[in-house]
């Protein structure tokens, strides 16, 4: 179970809740906004959530985009990619008990100048505490090969899987690592059975579009730049000038039905179990669903039926 982070309720708070009512099931932040916060205040909570689940917790970091960071926080979207690198740095050191001493290209403790000291955390340190990456341009995704436990993927398409597997193989061979030594853990979007693909499709659209015209500035859109270099340059420019524009409507509608199945797990039984080998095929390890439905038992029945699918495969 992974919770979000953009600029309305916070990661962190809900997995606490979850944490306190839940006994078995992983829980992560999915992803926790580097920048917004110091290193050592996400070390704190990564420890506290860790503890509080008795180790079930997966630290799940994203830099997210300037308009969030800029506009939503008032904080410079600055070296977004050496940030993440230094803050996974620091929470490790942090999280292990050492004494907090690091100077970086971004983040410098103690502060100097200042009257602060080398601090050991107080809390009870637990080394290990699994970091997961949320990264889509190929520098970030170097990056994350060669630091992360994990990767969590958007933008994702087995199809096209090289667009960035082949960086985050770069980065962890950098490390001396292979790249499956990296949990591989995508978004395959919404999932919903049924044989009525034009009642299926459209749906799915509008948040295409919003991804490929709203996430971002015109300038900084990291998801609309890995479906171009996914091969969806055309689409990714007119989608984003038109919502832009204002015209939210021919946005979604220029969304090919092909992007949208190849985003999500929609159709029949037999159309879902074959995307599922799809993304094994690719090497991911992982996937994240949001099974579709208008109850709670029919999301449920959803998910129960991707089960029993995935351990056909």
């Amino acid at each position: 179970m992974w919770t979000p982070e953009a600029w309305g309720h916070d990661a962190v708070a809900p997995l606490a809740f979850l944490a306190a009512r839940t006994s078995r099931i992983g829980l992560g932040t999915g992803i926790m906004q580097a920048g917004t916060r110091t290193p050592a205040l996400i070390a704190m909570t990564a420890l506290s959530l860790a503890s509080m689940s008795n180790g079930r917790f997966r630290l799940g970091l994203g830099v997210s985009g300037p308009q969030v960071i800029e506009g939503w926080h008032g904080v410079r979207f600055d070296r977004p990619v050496r940030r993440l690198r230094e803050t996974v740095e620091i929470v490790r050191r942090a999280a292990a008990g050492e004494r907090l001493s690091y100077k970086g290209e971004v983040y410098e403790l103690p502060l100097p100048g200042g009257e602060g000291k080398a601090l050991r955390v107080a809390a009870k340190p637990r080394a290990g505490i699994p970091i997961y990456l949320a990264t889509l341009s190929p520098r970030s995704l170097e990056m994350t090969g060669e630091v992360a436990d994990g990767w969590l993927g958007t933008s994702f398409m087995p199809e096209h899987a090289h667009v960035f597997l082949d960086d985050l193989a770069t980065g962890a061979k950098r490390a001396g690592r292979a790249l499956d030594a990296l949990d591989l853990h995508v978004s395959a979007g919404v999932l919903a059975f049924g044989d009525d693909l034009e009642k299926l499709i459209p749906p799915r659209k509008p948040g295409l579009a919003f991804s490929l015209g709203a996430m971002g500035s015109r300038r900084h859109n990291f998801y609309n730049d890995a479906y171009r270099r996914a091969g969806y340059a055309e689409v990714a420019t007119d989608v984003q000038r038109l919502w832009l524009e204002g015209r939210r409507d021919d946005a979604a509608a220029r969304v090919p039905d092909e992007l949208v199945l190849k985003t999500n797990l929609l159709g029949t039984t037999a159309m879902v179990r074959e995307r599922l080998a799809l993304y094994r095929r690719a090497g991911i390890t992982t996937i994240r669903v949001e099974p579709a439905g208008d109850t709670l038992d029919a999301r449920l029945a959803n998910l129960g039926r991707l089960l029993e699918l995935a351990r056909t495969i």
